[in-house]
């Protein structure tokens, strides 16, 4: 057992009792364990271990007898999760491999249930913000040391997530820090500590490096995404333009042919095997769907024989939908593909209903900066997410969670002027 190891199971396991009488500390310290994937850079019995199950154990243990959560608010995104996680069940009972469609419904019960229960737990501005940085900074340490990494060798080899991870893959972890970038900028504007601003703008400077070096081309689109977004709705232009000069200034010495082939090949796309190859599982997937249209082939259900009764083009299509849109379609149907696609828009109207409601209030600008974040982050998934199988991603769904405790905070920070000025609002 290597040093690295012992420091990060120790901290696991001292950490327990916390988990255990502060659930929302526990949820601190899974989002650390789930975004950052500290243990897989040890070399002995870390990486393989159950780290985060030992730390939802006692969380939801926690969660069940705690005193100090909140009525757990069944606002229409909440609920559709619910919906979803139901039809999700549905399909693995009809899956075409059952024994893949139980074990994907597993993961991914876990991170609905562990979002689920983030939301009584931190209706408060305080405790969310402490999510937020631990979500950000985690995510971020990778970017950081992406972004390292690419500079020191000069972007001659892409960078990637940890191994056995969500993210291990190129174009995930460019998915990832994309949807971490905008949480990164926006939590720097509502920092006071100058040591914490400054560690959260060179994170987020290092994480497009990093973006730019993972050589995916829906890692780039993505990235020009959040970068416009970013630009168009803040307030501190000179920053954005300062960004963007230096990215354009420094990306020349860096930037390799083999990265301008790489993005070239957006434009051609139809002489380009990877992408037709994709194309090709998406027909797969509506195929799918249209033959089972309520329940889908069920989890990881889009492969094996599945291409030889539903490709157009067996031998050039994808070993992956390479879709959010069309994995949840060709997975669960039609019904599971409406609350996906009803689900990402009602995130992004609450969150505008949010900002105009909030609209010249001072005290509640905190709560408007959140509602950009979040809007850039989700809007940074729905690009990405169009050319990459990630529907089941644990980051989206926590930021789902994260959206329905903004609404909460919103009407109460209504609720509480309205009472003192004695006029609706």
């Amino acid at each position: 057992m290597s040093l690295r190891d012992l420091i990060i199971l120790g901290v696991v396991f001292i950490s327990l009792p916390f988990c255990f009488m502060r659930p929302w500390i526990g949820i601190l310290v899974f989002s650390w364990l789930g975004y950052m994937n500290p243990h897989k850079y040890a070399w002995g019995i870390a990486p393989n271990f159950p780290v985060a199950l030992i730390v939802a154990v006692p969380t939801l243990i926690g969660f069940a007898v705690t005193k100090d959560k909140e009525k757990f608010p069944f606002e229409r995104e909440s609920t559709v999760i619910i919906l979803l996680w139901i039809t999700f069940t549905i399909s693995s009972f009809f899956s075409f491999y059952p024994q893949l469609a139980w074990d994907m419904w597993q993961k991914t019960s876990k991170i609905l249930i562990m979002s689920l229960i983030t939301i009584p737990l931190f209706l408060d501005r305080k405790r969310l913000k402490y999510l937020m940085l631990t979500i950000s900074l985690s995510l971020g340490f990778l970017g950081v040391k992406g972004g390292i990494f690419s500079i020191i060798h000069a972007g001659q080899w892409n960078v990637r997530g940890p191994e056995g991870t969500f993210i291990a893959g190129e174009g995930d972890f460019g998915l990832a820090l994309n949807m971490v970038l905008p949480i990164l900028f926006y939590l720097v504007k509502e920092e006071e500590n100058k040591k914490l601003k400054l560690l959260l703008y060179s994170t987020f400077v290092l994480t497009i490096v990093s973006v730019i070096f993972t050589y995916r081309r829906g890692a780039f689109l993505g990235l020009a995404a959040v970068i416009l977004l970013l630009a168009v709705k803040s307030r501190k232009k000179i920053f954005g333009a300062a960004v963007l000069s230096m990215v354009l200034i420094i990306a020349p010495y860096f930037i390799t042919e083999t990265w301008t082939n790489r993005m070239e090949t957006i434009k051609e796309y139809e002489q380009d095997t990877s992408a037709m190859g994709r194309i090709n599982a998406w027909k797969m997937a509506f195929n799918v769907a249209k033959d089972r249209p309520l329940i889908g082939a069920g989890f990881d259900g889009l492969s094996l024989t599945t291409k030889v009764n539903y490709s157009p083009n067996p031998s050039e299509t994808a070993g992956d939908v390479h879709s959010i849109y069309f994995e949840v379609l060709g997975e669960h149907g039609f019904i599971a593909f409406g609350l996906f696609v009803f689900l990402l828009l009602f995130c992004l109207f609450s969150l505008k209903k949010i900002k105009k409601r909030l609209e010249g209030i001072h005290s509640a600008e905190w709560l408007r900066n959140y509602s950009d974040m979040l809007q850039i982050s989700l809007i940074a998934y729905m690009v990405g997410g169009v050319f990459l199988g990630r529907a089941y991603f644990d980051l989206f769904y926590h930021l789902v969670a994260i959206i329905v405790v903004l609404k909460v905070l919103a009407n109460r920070e209504l609720s509480s002027i309205t009472a003192v000025s004695g006029q609706p609002v």
